[in-house]
């Protein structure tokens, strides 16, 4: 099953490429370092003699790069003698890695993991000689599982998580995912389900560990930020819609123009996932007849109907400068995003019936009073246009939002004990 896997890699290339140039005309990133996506590589400069072993983190894109900044902090301090390989899959990770772990220098280097070839694999691990390979949340390669396992690299998948749905999708595909799950050493996994999930595919050691990104903290510099996007909005009621995806836009604008009874000078922060899509929303924006202002052209006053949240990194920041928030990828069955960061934060929290992505924190934040469910965009409206008026509610969700986030970090500590084995 392996072979023919490998077979549709090398059969699929050129269209894998070509979609790669293709997006890399919205996203330049895409088009730059090629070279490390088949497994080629100029020479990395040396680490310091005392730095021994390196520890591969894999983190496909943003918000897995963001969930490990924890991890891979404690990972440096753990092992002063070790340096970070920190690979991504897109160049929004890769910078979102640079932004976090720059200050690190040399102690964190970064590449772009190559697509699941067995060659391609061999050569990557063969430049980089990791100690361990530790993928985030969901990211099973085969073929880089299979290599690791021959050049005798333990993989961990830490802050693992599986849905009902992607479990289904992974039996279909039978051996070939049997195979990399029992090559995975050991699996730290978010909740109980997602463990027995894991364990069902064939993982020989599974553990519960919790979610480390209960355990980001907010920045002190992106507070600041939020601060100073609060003070342009002077007074106003804010509802953010973060990280919003395809076809939610349209139906949040819509929603947006037909709530009649809208809090005084309300103000809408709408922040898309994908930052090739912000022209698009913007776009929408205008053809609805709403006045709209873009984060990147920020004025001295935000007097706008729309804010277009079209900056990179700042979404701590959105969500400190808001009054509530209703967190993406949830109105539509897209499986949701992540509502930690937001209670971290200590904001009122609005989802959509579709967040089999984060289930089991979705449930608990929901039961913990830190969240709410909206059946659609225009119940959506009308619950952000009632907390955005009543002051005590909207006070209690966020201090419920805050005890929330608080009770469930710990996480990290949890997986770096259980990294022990593999690293020592």
């Amino acid at each position: 099953m392996r072979l023919f896997y490998s077979f549709m890699w090398w059969l699929a290339m050129p269209l894998v490429l070509g979609r790669l140039w293709w997006r890399g005309r919205k996203e330049p990133g895409y088009r730059q370092h090629l070279g490390e996506r088949l497994g080629f590589y100029g020479r990395t400069p040396s680490p310091d003699q005392h730095l021994r072993r390196t520890i591969m983190v894999h983190a496909v894109s943003v918000g897995e790069t963001r969930a490990a900044e924890p991890l891979v902090e404690s990972l440096l301090r753990a092992w002063p003698d070790c340096r970070i390989l920190l690979t991504h899959m897109t160049p929004t990770g890769r910078a979102t890695g640079k932004a976090l772990f720059g200050k690190h220098g040399d102690r964190v280097v970064q590449s772009f993991l190559p697509y699941d070839t067995g060659f391609m694999v061999g050569r990557f691990l063969r430049h980089f000689a990791p100690t361990v390979c530790i993928l985030m949340e969901t990211e099973v390669w085969p073929n880089l599982i299979a290599g690791c396992r021959r050049h005798g690299v333990p993989v961990a998948l830490v802050n693992a998580r599986l849905s009902e749905r992607s479990l289904r999708r992974g039996q279909r595909f039978g051996g070939i995912m049997m195979e990399a799950a029992r090559g995975i050493t050991l699996a730290a996994a978010q909740t109980e389900l997602d463990a027995s999930r894991i364990a069902s595919l064939g993982a020989p050691k599974v553990a519960v560990t919790g979610s480390i990104k209960f355990d980001v903290v907010p920045p002190e510099a992106a507070l600041q930020t939020g601060a100073m996007l609060r003070a342009r909005f002077a007074q106003r009621p804010v509802l953010l819609c973060a990280s919003t995806r395809e076809g939610e836009e349209a139906l949040i604008l819509d929603a947006w123009r037909a709530l009649a009874d809208k809090p005084a000078n309300m103000l809408l922060l709408l922040v898309p996932r994908h930052p090739q899509r912000f022209d698009e929303v913007a776009r929408m924006a205008e053809e609805r007849g709403l006045s709209l202002a873009r984060r990147s052209q920020l004025p001295e006053q935000v007097d706008s109907e729309v804010l277009l949240g079209d900056s990179m990194g700042e979404m701590f920041a959105y969500f400190a400068a808001c009054d509530c928030a209703f967190i993406g990828g949830s109105l539509l069955p897209l499986g949701g995003q992540n509502l930690i960061e937001a209670c971290a934060v200590g904001k009122p929290v609005l989802v959509g019936e579709h967040t089999f992505n984060f289930l089991q924190a979705t449930e608990e934040a929901v039961a913990a009073g830190a969240a709410l469910r909206v059946p659609d965009a225009a119940a959506l409206m009308r619950e952000a246009a009632r907390l955005l008026t009543d002051d005590a509610a909207r006070a209690r969700m966020g201090e419920q939002a805050l005890a929330f986030a608080g009770h469930h970090r710990g996480a990290t500590v949890r997986t770096v004990e259980l990294l022990r084995q593999l690293i020592a």
